[in-house]
């Protein structure tokens, strides 16, 4: 993993993925600012690890490029990949929600770029804006609904 520089051309590209996210779209111009100043990004090669199932949620995480797969454990040593992620998925809003242990592993099925918010940025960005913790929370919901759907 890398820590890259954003670039002007990153901070496009973040705005233009953000605008498709349905509970970004609702951000004031103000907010989303704000977390343009704060939003960081990573590079992964193929076969890293971002998060791992069972540790603490620390991040909020935004695909820039590349695949990504989540899988979960369905027993002590055993897994299976429930979803893939691409340009636009996100991921990570659960366990900074509940403060929770994360739900899923995430790994990288090909070189990626991750745009990242860190717990403290997210808090204080969600802090302000109670819509957008009410639409967070939601999405949770119906993807922890999901997950457990898919772990039978």
């Amino acid at each position: 993993m890398r820590k890259l520089t954003v670039t002007t051309g990153d901070i496009a590209e973040f705005t233009d993925i953000a605008r498709k996210v349905d509970f970004f779209s609702q951000l004031t111009v103000g907010l989303l600012s704000k977390i343009l100043e704060l939003v960081m990004l990573w590079e992964y090669k193929k076969g890293e690890k971002i998060c791992k199932q069972g540790t603490s949620g620390d991040a909020f995480y935004l695909v820039h490029s590349g695949k990504l797969r989540i899988s979960v454990k369905k027993g002590f040593f055993s897994s299976a990949q429930v979803a893939e992620l691409g340009r636009g998925d996100f991921f990570g809003e659960m366990a900074l929600l509940e403060s929770a242990p994360r739900a899923a592993t995430v790994d990288c099925a090909e070189d990626s770029k991750v745009f990242v918010l860190l717990a403290g940025q997210f808090n204080e960005v969600a802090g302000s804006n109670p819509d957008f913790v009410a639409n967070l929370k939601n999405l949770s919901e119906a993807r922890k609904f999901e997950l457990n759907q898919r772990k039978q």
